[in-house]
């Protein structure tokens, strides 16, 4: 089994930036993506941002020049800052990473409000 456990949402005025952190333990030998997704009330769960073995990234088109992933290996940790934001980014954030022969998991999600 693969645990995760998220950190760092909360709430932020319109053009703030707050940081994600998802730390994964247990079953993890070989991750092969470490990534974000998020879901608004009344919305589809969506790609925010991947990250793969290698360092290859994937971005949702609302999100791109505004955030970042990244990953520390060593802390098998991914993060996720979150620059400009936006009121339309308000949303669950939920943490996925996918290991080989073990498949995907998912974070418990970390709520994120940008209001003024």
């Amino acid at each position: 089994q693969v645990q995760l456990v998220e950190s760092g949402g909360g709430l932020v005025q319109p053009g703030g930036s707050l940081r994600l952190s998802c730390a994964a333990s247990g079953s993890i030998s070989s991750i092969y993506s470490m990534g974000w997704y998020r879901q608004a009330p009344g919305k589809q769960r969506e790609l925010v941002a991947v990250i793969v073995t290698g360092g290859h990234t994937n971005y949702g088109d609302s999100v791109k020049g505004r955030f970042a992933i990244s990953r520390d290996n060593a802390k098998n940790t991914v993060y996720l800052q979150m620059n400009s934001l936006k009121p339309e980014d308000t949303a669950v954030y939920y943490c996925n990473v996918f290991v080989e022969y073990v498949g995907p998991s998912w974070g418990q999600g970390t709520q994120v409000t940008v209001s003024s």
